[in-house]
């Protein structure tokens, strides 16, 4: 399998920390030299391992906006 390049352009925030010391963190990253896509997902606290995630384009974190502004919570 081969490796995965990836940049951390921006982080944005953090959702959570588990108590293994992993965040779940909202990012702008750059996968394999692409245009840089925003990112939630876990990571260590190196940023060197990471749990599956789910990546946006701006347009869809535009939606997922939209559609978390119309929930009564």
């Amino acid at each position: 399998m081969a490796d995965i390049k990836f940049e951390i352009k921006e982080s944005l925030g953090t959702l959570s920390e588990s108590s293994k010391g992993w965040k779940k963190e909202v990012n702008l990253i750059s996968w394999n030299d692409k245009e840089a896509k925003y990112d939630i997902r876990e990571w260590d606290g190196e940023h060197k391992k990471m749990g599956k995630g789910v990546t946006f384009s701006k347009e869809e974190m535009k939606g997922l906006r939209d559609i978390l502004n119309n929930l009564d919570l």
